[in-house]
Formats: structure tokens, sequence, C-alpha cells
């Protein structure tokens, strides 16, 4: 039997992070790469992860990064396939990236519905489906869905958002509940307030950023750090019992 520390260590592990470029995505990568990982970085713009592959080749990890619009299943095939040529494995999936758009419900465009759940919810879909049966046929894979506070609340102006959350929750069980006995453990992280693009809006309204830090716990938004270790305790042998769960970072958010 490993001792503990070495239960935590993903020496030789292959990791593939959507949404990798930057805030939590970037966070997360790095700290994976930090507890031995290798990096397959994925974003939009393959400009945007130069910072990222460049933090994780300084910790002498090799990186992969590659341009996929997650929402689009014909991409999503097309960066797996990359991934699996240059490594042949992807032992951990990450799937990080997220958009959000805020409207008043009675003016939220069709577009900004779809264009949210493309992503957020499908992009997820379809990141688990191809990394998946890989995992399974080899009885071992960790895939960790990054969900929110807001798979268990509505939040205000953001429905989309809310409803692509509450369901990546559901879509993580469910995933857990095939995969499990398989060798594959499906679980999420569902991050608070933290200091990211998608809560500029928030941040920057005076009024909100007050309401929101005053019942934080911590008193203070999360940052990208701060899922440094959920992440990698879920990528590591360390969660091997722990199936389905969704990891609440949110600096007491959701108790009070």
């Amino acid at each position: 039997m490993s001792s503990l520390p070495e239960a935590f260590q993903l020496d030789g592990q292959v990791a593939l992070v959507t949404g990798a470029s930057f805030g939590l995505g970037y966070g997360m990568a790095a700290g994976l790469a930090e507890a031995g990982s290798d990096i397959i970085a994925v974003s939009r713009s393959i400009e945007n992860l130069a910072n990222i592959e460049q933090t994780v080749r300084q910790m002498g990890r090799a990186c992969l990064p590659i341009a996929c619009h997650v929402g689009d299943r014909t991409q999503v095939k097309a960066m797996v396939a990359q991934a699996l040529d240059r490594f042949g494995r992807i032992d951990i999936l990450v799937n990080n990236a997220g958009i959000i758009r805020r409207t008043q419900a009675t003016e939220f465009s069709e577009a900004d519905w779809q264009d949210v759940l493309d992503v957020n919810l499908n992009g997820v879909w379809y990141c688990c489906q191809e990394v998946g049966r890989g995992m399974v046929d080899r009885k071992h894979g960790k895939i960790i869905n990054i969900g929110s506070v807001l798979s268990y609340q509505g939040g205000v102006t953001v429905p989309s958002y809310a409803a692509s959350k509450g369901a990546l929750a559901q879509l993580t069980q469910a995933l857990a509940n095939e995969w499990a006995s398989q060798g594959v453990n499906v679980n999420g992280i569902a991050p608070g307030y933290c200091i990211t693009d998608n809560t500029d809006a928030l941040r920057n309204d005076p009024e909100r950023a007050q309401a929101i830090l005053a019942r934080i716990p911590a008193a203070r938004w999360g940052l990208p750090e701060d899922l440094k270790g959920a992440v990698v305790f879920l990528a590591s042998r360390a969660s091997d019992y722990v199936h389905g769960h969704l990891l609440v970072v949110d600096g007491g958010w959701l108790g009070r």
C-alpha cells in the first residue's frame, strides 16, 4: 500500500483541462502539473494558452496546447484525437470551460440561452463521452466536472448558467453510477464566488460585490489557487472511493 503523500502524487499522469487559459482553469492546470501531471491545455484560442504552457514547462512537465470550442462535437473529437496521438492516453479530464450571460429572464435571448448550454453542458457531455470511452476501456480514469454554487442555487439574471450547472451536477452523478464499477471516478467541484472574468460584472457593481462578500464566511472572494488542492485530490489515488460527489469550495457560502 502506498503512503498517504504518494497517494496524492500524479507523476506520469496525463491531464486534459478545458478552459485552461485563465482563471480557475489556469489554476487547476498549474496545480495538476505541480503534482506531477503532464497537461493538455484546451481553449478556444491557442494564443491564450501561452502562459499556462510556459508555466507547465517551467515545472518540467510536458504541455500540449490545443484550440477547441467544446460546444462543437466535431472539434472535441479532433481535440481528443490530437491529445491521444501525442500522449497515447488521457488519465484525468477536467471539464472547466464555461461561459455566462447576464440578463433579466423576460429579456433573455434564445442565443444567450443556447450559447451557454452548448459550452457549459453539451461541451461537458461531449468531452466526458469522448474521453470516457478510453477510460472505461482501460478501467482507469478521473473525470472532474466544474460546477458552481449555482448547481444548488438559482442565482439572479443567469437562468441558462444556473440551468447548465444544475444539470452538470446530475450528469456527474449519472456517469458515476455507470462508470464507478469500471474503475473511472466521476466527480465535480462547485466553486463559490471567485475572482475570474465571469464575475467581473459582479465585482464591478459596488452594491452586489459588497452583498456577496458580506455573505462569505471566509470574508474574501476565492482565487484560482484555492481549487488546486481540490482538483489534485479528485485526480489522485487518494479519492479512489469517491464517486458522484460535488466538492464545494466556496469559503462557506452555502452554509450561511
